[in-house]
């Protein structure tokens, strides 16, 4: 398949006064899934539009597939892109069928392929119905439909699973996974960050325009100074040893409540835990630092990253 990676290099861009991206470099490999988070106003938007040559940058170079987006050659390497908007808007009086026949007319794909693709997000059975009877998640889906259409080799995804269900976003990523194993590079934000934490392979986080971490989520944890926590229950009677047992290691918090223990320490200390208290102990859980807590560690002014 022919190379589609994201090259950005030292790009800003500026809206009179306000400068919305500033000095941006990161590389996005041929058939990643890359995340782009960050809290309102960071930036998000603007780094998608230029990377879909929608923008031009007011300083540095974008290149998809080794070519520049303010080229003339980037029409090419358009057609071979696919972009679901945060909000997918259609015309409510055509059926499902009808508004992927009209995007298959402007990728310039047969509109044969429709009905495979309607049948691939879940709508076939509601491929004639107008659109003013979708619900939210229907609507989506039909969004995706038309990303797919044509089997693009990049996609760029805004928010895509609003409206839909714990099974269609399931059923999402499981089509995703295949694009991508079929070569497909993938950009994806999403303000849900449990729901793409363990689903993307690297990650950008944008604050004020610029990068503030950028790395697996195995990265980032590493960088991050930020404690595992610990949920313990002993056997009966023995929570009231819990704090002698581990005496001997420092930097630890403990909260006790009779055989329950919550224990926040560093990554390191985990095994020394579970090994003093190994003999008092019915159940643990360890809950490593989330994508969210990393966000909010790396300056993220809100929970989500809208």
């Amino acid at each position: 398949m022919t190379n589609m990676s994201i090259e950005l290099d030292a790009v800003s861009k500026s809206f009179g006064a306000v400068e919305a991206i500033r000095n941006v470099s990161l590389n996005i490999g041929q058939g990643e899934m890359f995340g782009l988070i960050g809290h309102n106003g960071a930036g998000k938007s603007t780094l998608f539009k230029l990377m879909l040559g929608l923008l031009p940058a007011s300083a540095g170079a974008v290149r998809v597939g080794g070519v520049a987006t303010s080229s003339a050659q980037f029409r090419q390497v358009r057609r071979r892109i696919g972009y679901l908007p945060e909000s997918f808007v259609s015309y409510d009086n055509l059926s499902g069928l009808e508004v992927l026949h009209l995007f298959a007319d402007l990728k310039q794909v047969a509109r044969a392929e429709c009905g495979r693709v309607l049948r691939r997000v879940g709508l076939a059975d509601a491929a004639t119905r107008r659109l003013h009877t979708y619900s939210k998640g229907m609507r989506q889906r039909l969004g995706f439909a038309q990303v797919l259409l044509g089997d693009p080799t990049l996609i760029f995804l805004d928010e895509p699973t609003n409206g839909l269900d714990p099974e269609g976003i399931a059923a999402f990523y499981g089509i995703l996974r295949e694009a991508q194993g079929r070569g497909a590079t993938i950009v994806i934000t999403s303000h849900i960050l449990a729901e793409i934490q363990d689903r993307v392979d690297r990650l950008v986080m944008l604050d004020a325009g610029k990068v503030a971490a950028l790395g697996t989520l195995a990265e980032l944890r590493s960088r991050q100074v930020l404690p595992s926590h610990i949920e313990v229950l002993m056997r009966p009677g023995c929570g009231a040893g819990v704090e002698a047992a581990l005496a001997h290691l420092p930097g630890l918090t403990l909260k006790l409540d009779g055989d329950q223990a919550g224990i926040a320490c560093a990554a390191a200390q985990k095994a020394p835990v579970l090994a003093a208290l190994a003999t008092m102990l019915v159940d643990v859980t360890i809950r490593e630092p989330s994508l969210e807590d990393l966000f909010l560690g790396y300056g993220g002014h809100h929970a989500s990253a809208d």
